[in-house]
């Protein structure tokens, strides 16, 4: 199916393929929760849990296999879950009690129960998501080639960052409904801001997509809303060192790719984003891990890896950001290496609306 092809490419409103179930943000709303229930996977935790909870002043009705705790013990909870290793965390399960019922289908760990009971405002949160965008830069010009497209979202005079509404997504067990919200709201926001030349970079979590052809179609629907050209999207991947099912991962940069839209890696030379997942996926682009890149210098032992990994994506047919360019001789640096862009605080902060090149940055280009 091509988006370009009004035959084969269900328009807005129409029949065609049914859509999944990631349209929209629907988590349960956790102002109606009167109390948890909470128990241990084994004896030992459940003695250590009581325990905890008597220390902490936590009251709670013990029952048979379970310690109910009440709503407005419920800001304690935190503090109970921290003496608890990593390793013992999965194994505290909670369910809410709604209308005077115990709610076993919404069985979870702890730890996210308190997750989702810190993030109320998660409920709301799809109406009043925002994007500040980071420019991406040519190193050949000196122009602006694209943005990355970075969620934020305004809350209460707050803005809340990208990790924080990640985190609460998770929590709420909305990742993929969330994921495809962000898509589709940056490409109605945003790309109408930019320039006919420039791209925009669309970060996505590949875990929440099943099946490319279902779970994408939202997303097409949002660049049919816009008009958008989908030669100028970069769909890039995220957290792609948890994601191991690398089949399904190149059906989907397949699926955008047919579409005519160009895909990225990032975090190149960090976790397992690593060489093979260049030989196995083809990105059109691939970004290098600002560790790689942040203090790096002429005499740096970290320059024959930074190299090596440009020079075997070029061979590829592969171009290369520099992520994390905070200083001039860091991006002149990555120029001598053969880097195709660069993106970093030297260039431009994340801003509200796309902005120029900061001034030192221009000034570096206009004197070479």
């Amino acid at each position: 199916m091509s988006l370009h092809n009004p035959a084969s490419s269900p328009q807005p409103g129409s029949a065609g393929p049914a859509l999944c179930d990631c349209q929209a943000v629907t988590p349960l709303d956790v102002s109606s929760i009167t109390a948890l229930s909470i128990r241990a996977t084994s004896t030992h935790l459940q003695r250590k849990l009581a325990v905890l909870l008597s220390a902490h002043d936590v009251p709670g009705e013990v029952q048979v296999d379970a310690t109910r705790i009440g709503r407005p013990s419920f800001d304690q909870l935190d503090q109970v879950l921290a003496a608890f290793s990593r390793t013992e965390r999965p194994d505290l399960l909670a369910a809410p009690w709604m209308d005077g019922r115990l709610d076993t289908w919404q069985l979870a760990p702890l730890d996210q129960w308190v997750q989702r009971l810190s993030t109320p405002w998660f409920e709301t949160i799809s109406d009043h998501l925002k994007f500040h965008l980071q420019p991406v830069v040519h190193l050949g010009t000196g122009e602006v080639y694209g943005y990355e497209a970075l969620v934020r979202a305004q809350q209460n005079g707050q803005l809340i960052g990208a990790w924080p509404l990640l985190q609460a997504a998770a929590a709420h067990g909305q990742a993929r409904a969330f994921d495809a919200q962000a898509r589709r709201t940056a490409i109605r926001q945003v790309y109408p801001q930019l320039d006919t030349r420039q791209q925009l970079f669309i970060n996505f979590a590949p875990g929440v997509v099943y099946n490319p052809d279902i779970c994408l179609q939202t997303t097409f629907a949002a660049c049919r809303d816009v008009g958008a050209d989908f030669s100028r999207l970069v769909f890039e991947v995220t957290e792609s060192e948890t994601f191991p099912d690398l089949k399904l991962l190149r059906s989907i940069l397949d699926r955008y790719q047919q579409e005519g839209a160009q895909v990225a890696l990032d975090d190149l030379g960090a976790g397992h984003t690593s060489l093979s997942y260049l030989m196995e996926l083809r990105p059109d682009i691939v970004k290098l891990d600002r560790a790689l890149i942040s203090g790096l210098h002429e005499d740096d032992r970290r320059v024959p890896l930074v190299t090596a990994l440009i020079g075997y994506a070029h061979d590829l047919g592969i171009r290369v950001v520099a992520e994390g360019i905070e200083t001039q001789d860091e991006l002149a640096l990555m120029i001598a290496l053969g880097a195709d862009y660069a993106q970093g605080y030297f260039l431009g902060r994340p801003a509200p609306e796309a902005a120029d090149l900061l001034p030192q940055a221009a000034s570096f280009w206009a004197s070479s």
